[in-house]
């Protein structure tokens, strides 16, 4: 019996690294996507981070299969061996593909729902047999509802930053602050951003590459600025590998970071403050006050930097049936595997079409958003991810569960912020030495709008 669904499109949420591979990888087996982007241009979440440096190298973050079409424009692939901006990523590869697979990418339209054709989340009667409805609004306000055989979600984590509180929730009095809260690091070449930091007192709250950025680039604004000062906040203690790897870092442009950052704390323009965990945000004189669990009062600061981890947007997803671990909000097939408790973004087993299934039938979240409130990602596992569920929706079973990536071993990543990809500052090119995890500072994907990777 044939198909009914098989000539709509497989739409794709989410005009970033990950979803604009997968559609390159469906086109290349004459299957039909359709790009959905929130923002205005390709690789909008990206962009917001442009001023921070890849921990891997070109050659690790450009799709093969998307290479392949690219070439057919005569786009001429970077230098394998140097690290990209999160601003060059997107202007030399992201939008240049976007651009290739045309008409096929929407922007300005944003997915407001998901559901099974006449099928609420409840029903079960013939619900595999109905086509995926898809709700959007447009950049003009327009509400459109588009039909789809297959969903592939690749609309990142970046749009929801976790909160300062240490509950999960944002603290009292956070919201309260927001003005003078940023969840995002700071572009310190911006005049705004300097103007906002100089010469101020700060705290960054977080362990990862992410805060290790922003501790580096305020100290760096510290010695041209008296009275810049930084505290920074860790819910856990200090030790060996608090820094990471250093010099011995398998990974050089994350192991100089983290010896910025420790710079920045042993020469004094930051103080560490060790097992604090975020129960109120208190104003004081017009400065702002963070209240432990433990009672402790912090000293006041001007402005606070949180950057304690990015988790998925789930609310347009509430009419499909999802399965996900209770914890990392992940699919549950894949969630042993990423545990960041376990893994590093290099050991990581490779996993596909059979890990990233959910009980609802040819519906998929791929990148970062798989990974949930996990942080070890890499976009060389997002174009497998994809590689692996094209050759699902076309039938290709076989191809759909071979492995087809080897990942290098590159010790731990943990990250606050960013996905596992990021987190150099774009600075110097002595900086841009290796790598392979980031973290929001970090590479991998983001998207400003709800939907943008």
């Amino acid at each position: 019996m044939n198909d009914p669904t098989a000539a709509l499109p497989t739409v794709v949420i989410g005009a970033g690294p990950v979803g604009l591979a997968a559609a390159a990888h469906l086109a290349s087996r004459k299957q039909n996507p359709l790009v959905l982007e929130a923002g205005a241009g390709a690789g909008t979440a990206v962009r917001e981070w442009s001023h921070v440096r890849l921990f891997s190298p070109w050659a690790e973050v450009i799709d093969p299969v998307a290479e392949k079409l690219l070439a057919a424009t005569g786009w001429v692939r970077p230098e394998d061996r140097s690290y990209p901006t999160g601003g060059q990523w997107a202007e030399l590869y992201l939008q240049p593909l976007a651009d290739a697979l045309g008409k096929r990418v929407r922007y300005g339209t944003r997915v407001t729902a998901v559901s099974r054709s006449g099928r609420d989340r409840v029903v079960d009667a013939g619900r595999e047999e109905q086509p995926f409805t898809v709700h959007v609004v447009t950049a003009d306000g327009t509400q459109e509802r588009l039909t789809a055989r297959a969903v592939i979600d690749a609309s990142g984590t970046w749009s929801i930053p976790s909160p300062l509180g240490s509950d999960g929730l944002p603290a009292p009095g956070e919201r309260a602050a927001a003005d003078r809260i940023a969840y995002r690091i700071p572009d310190l070449a911006d005049p705004a951003a300097r103007a906002r930091y100089a010469g101020k007192r700060t705290a960054v709250v977080g362990s990862g590459s992410s805060a290790f950025t922003a501790l580096a680039g305020l100290a760096g604004l510290g010695k041209e600025q008296p009275g810049t000062h930084t505290s920074w906040i860790l819910r856990r203690g200090i030790g060996e590998n608090t820094f990471g790897g250093g010099e011995a870092d398998e990974l050089p442009a994350r192991g100089a970071l983290g010896l910025r950052a420790k710079a920045a704390v042993e020469d004094g323009y930051a103080t560490a403050v060790t097992g604090f965990r975020t129960a109120a945000v208190e104003q004081e004189e017009g400065r702002l006050v963070l209240v432990g669990e433990d009672g402790r009062r912090l000293e006041p600061v001007d402005e606070i930097i949180a950057l304690t981890g990015l988790r998925p947007d789930l609310s347009f997803l509430d009419e499909v049936r999802l399965g996900l671990d209770e914890r990392l909000q992940a699919p549950v097939a894949l969630a042993p595997l990423i545990d960041p408790n376990v893994h590093s973004c290099g050991t990581v087993y490779p996993h596909g079409a059979n890990e990233l299934s959910h009980p609802e039938k040819d519906l998929y979240l791929v990148g970062m958003k798989s990974y949930g409130r996990a942080p070890t990602f890499l976009a060389m596992t997002g174009h497998e991810q994809v590689r692996s569920i094209a050759a699902a929706l076309a039938g290709d079973q076989k191809a759909a569960e071979r492995v087809e990536l080897t990942l290098p071993e590159t010790g731990v990543c943990g990250g606050a912020g960013l996905p596992d990809e990021t987190a150099a500052p774009a600075t110097t090119p002595s900086e841009e030495s290796a790598g392979c995890c980031g973290d929001p500072a970090s590479a991998q994907l983001q998207g400003a709008g709800a939907h943008s990777q």
